[in-house]
């Protein structure tokens, strides 16, 4: 056997990434997937709780509308966290609020029957779930950078098959007559162990941004730091494509299989498996869109997968047949797929100012998730459900422009890959 033939290592190559990277990335993964399940966990519930506490549509609305409250307001602080106590430690504090929000509603609804109570629960789980989702963003596009490829896009399939394992073991539990209360405050546990063992094995803080300026260690230098990040153009324009992009995901999973149900006359079970189909598609979407990042770089995969997804709800929606519409639901996912994670590692791209600038773009791309379902129920109320859905590729389609935005800053960065445009 031949000996290798040596060739001179150059810029195309990244180093091999080093044993405490890959640990992290692990970790990384972990707290994703948990957080994903303590989410779904909770929305497996609604239904239960709805009845506990007897909601009409418009007080449960209100209610779920608790949650997200809770996140919104999470955003604007949660990169001064990160910033000022490393990403692992705001991580684990942010689970213990999500453990005890989960821990608040299941006992609210099931032994004080309080709508109050869930409520202020609800705005804990929020807050907690949307302080962790910056800083574990953070700690990930830490992690991509030393690995030397993309993987953003499949920590957050993590996040979506730790929702659907949340969403499943939910069911089970309201199978077998689990009480709500005792059912979260199991998951509250898993996750808040689970997540604080992972959290240990991030990269150190000394290992953020070894250059930086000291002046932005202080709190001053940080609240500096962040009125600069939402004055600058790149970073606001990342935003609004991400408020576009969490609005495309966000639609589908509020509206999706009500729309089939409403708009095909499919039953519920059905709905549900259409709903499936699309979640199908954003988990290989975000597990194989890593390798086409890497190969061709963000704007040309991007523009590619808006276009699947314009093309996608399209057919979902105008589709003449049933096969055909599912056919568009699946491209409707696997367009989606990409948009948020990669928003997130382009808010990133600098490590100095990564907390701050991810806290702007969750704050903006967020929005989606709050203004996103009463807006797409006004319109359903006029022109129907699955008619209302088409708002979505009529908002994809100029975001096409925003893609260009997304490229890193410095020729040299436009990594992790040689290979990225």
């Amino acid at each position: 056997m031949s000996a290798p033939t040596s060739r001179p290592v150059t810029q195309d190559v990244a180093p091999a990434p080093s044993r405490a990277v890959r640990i992290a990335r692990n970790g990384v993964a972990v707290t994703f997937t948990l957080n994903g399940f303590a989410v779904g966990s909770w929305f497996s519930r609604v239904p239960a709780v709805r009845e506990a506490l007897d909601l009409s549509a418009g007080r449960l609305g209100l209610l779920l509308l608790a949650m997200s409250v809770g996140a919104l307001l999470a955003m604007p602080t949660s990169g001064l966290l990160a910033q000022r106590f490393g990403a692992a430690r705001t991580v684990t504090l942010a689970t213990v609020l999500v453990a005890i929000g989960l821990t608040v509603a299941g006992l609210g609804a099931t032994l004080t029957g309080s709508f109050v109570v869930v409520a202020i629960g609800l705005v804990a789980l929020g807050y907690g779930s949307g302080a962790c989702d910056v800083a574990m963003n953070i700690e990930a596009a830490a992690v991509e950078r030393r690995l030397g490829r993309t993987i953003m896009p499949r920590f957050h399939a993590g996040w979506s098959l730790g929702s659907v394992a949340g969403a499943g073991l939910g069911a089970a539990a309201a199978r077998l007559d689990v009480a709500v209360g005792a059912h979260l405050c199991a998951v509250a546990l898993v996750v808040v162990t689970g997540t604080a063992l992972a959290a240990r094995t991030y990269l150190p803080a000394s290992a953020h941004d070894p250059d930086g300026d000291p002046a932005d260690a202080t709190p001053a230098g940080r609240r500096r730091a962040q009125l600069a990040a939402w004055r600058e153009p790149r970073t606001l324009l990342i935003g609004l494509f991400v408020l576009v992009a969490a609005f495309t995901e966000g639609a589908a999973n509020d509206w999706l299989a009500v729309a089939f149900v409403d708009g095909r006359d499919l039953s519920e079970a059905a709905g549900a498996a259409v709903f499936a189909v699309f979640v199908v598609g954003m988990t290989l979407g975000r597990t194989a869109g890593t390798v086409a990042l890497d190969r061709w770089g963000r704007v040309p995969v991007l523009s590619g997968t808006i276009g699947l997804a314009v093309l996608g709800a399209g057919l979902a929606v105008l589709a003449g047949s049933g096969p055909l519409a599912i056919v568009g639901v699946a491209l409707w996912g696997l367009g989606a797929s990409l948009g948020f994670p990669v928003g997130m590692s382009a808010a990133a791209d600098e490590e100095a100012h990564a907390p701050v600038r991810v806290s702007v773009v969750a704050v903006i791309g967020y929005t989606a998730f709050l203004a996103g379902p009463p807006l797409l129920g006004l319109l359903g109320d006029h022109v129907g459900t699955l008619r209302a859905l088409l708002v979505v590729p009529l908002l994809l389609v100029p975001t096409l422009l925003l893609v260009p935005v997304l490229r890193p800053p410095h020729a040299g960065d436009q990594a992790p890959s040689a290979h990225q445009n």
